[in-house]
């Protein structure tokens, strides 16, 4: 209990987490710490959702922005970033609010990372000539193979983290998972309030999704990706152009999607990607890791889930919890 608080606001996209965490922002001394593995690249807004120019003068928001679509951010990097960032918002005698859906980042933070061996460039380079021929499902059932607990969270088509996965199998000859088992875990020097926004109805997901992916085409998402594009050095293999739209677009504009089929295609990648995220939300729950866990369907959500927050700034700024805005 002598830990400085913090909270955790997680959920898979398009579940209103940003939206939330405004109204949070607006009420509480915190400060919003991007969760997001995507939203770390300058110039890729409209796909990643960031918050409009407006918004972030408002509410700064920390840990977006960090490198350029020509670059790689890892886990690692990532908890290092956060707890440097968590410790100057501390000092202000503000809170850390961590806000997004990468569940990777949001673990390695909580329980901290394995010692994992470094990326190899030329074995990567070999993985990816073996998926150009075989495609990255064969990878996938190699993976299920070599280390099964990894492959069955793993989608068929996930292919950075096929990727990685048969890297560590091929470098160590151990799976991912038993390395991981072993680590030490690194005790996270807060006291964490973590709140997650669910869909048991997986149908008004769906739809917020749909919804949200035609407002970013419509914003200009294609004319966003020329552009980078045309700015930076980039390949199909690098991560940012992995992640969900970005890919989709990508493919359409080397000729290998329709135009006619973006949207769609786009959309089912999005829907697949927030499945995985559930399936992380669910394995947290499990392990009791969740204080809360709210329907995203609710519109007394925000009613819920702040005099929680309430509870645990309650003595943080020496106020009564009502007079924490």
């Amino acid at each position: 209990m002598n830990r400085p608080p913090a909270l955790a606001l997680i959920g898979p996209t398009a579940s209103g987490k940003t939206e939330l965490a405004l109204k949070i922002a607006e009420r509480f001394p915190v400060e919003i710490v991007s969760l997001d593995s995507a939203q770390v690249f300058i110039d890729m807004d409209i796909g990643t959702a960031k918050p409009d120019r407006a918004t972030l003068a408002r509410h700064p928001h920390h840990l977006i922005d960090l490198i350029t679509p020509e670059e790689s951010y890892s886990a690692a990097r990532f908890r290092a970033d956060a707890l440097r960032v968590m410790a100057e918002i501390t000092a202000r005698g503000r809170v850390p609010l961590l806000v997004g859906g990468t569940m990777l980042y949001y673990k390695a933070l909580v329980e901290g990372l394995a010692e994992l061996p470094a990326a190899n460039a030329d074995l990567r380079a070999e993985i990816d000539a073996q998926a150009r021929l075989q495609g990255w499902p064969a990878l996938h059932a190699e993976l299920a193979r070599l280390d099964p607990a990894t492959a069955a969270r793993l989608s068929p088509n996930d292919s950075q983290r096929i990727q990685r996965a048969l890297e560590i199998v091929r470098l160590t000859g151990q799976p991912l998972g038993e390395l991981i088992e072993r680590q030490a875990r690194a005790e996270l020097p807060y006291r964490l309030l973590t709140l997650a926004l669910v869909a048991p109805d997986r149908s008004m997901l769906h739809a917020r999704i749909a919804q949200r992916f035609r407002v970013m085409l419509a914003a200009g998402l294609v004319a966003e990706v020329e552009a980078l594009r045309a700015k930076y050095r980039l390949s199909a293999e690098l991560p940012a152009m992995r992640c969900v739209g970005y890919r989709q677009v990508w493919e359409m504009l080397e000729g290998r999607l329709p135009a006619a089929e973006l949207a769609e295609r786009g959309i089912y990648a999005t829907r697949q990607f927030a499945k995985r995220q559930l399936t992380w939300l669910r394995a947290l729950n499990d392990a009791g890791r969740l204080d809360g866990a709210f329907d995203l369907a609710e519109t007394a959500t925000a009613e819920k889930i702040l005099p929680m927050i309430d509870r645990q700034l309650a003595g943080q700024t020496g106020l009564p919890p009502h007079e924490h805005a």
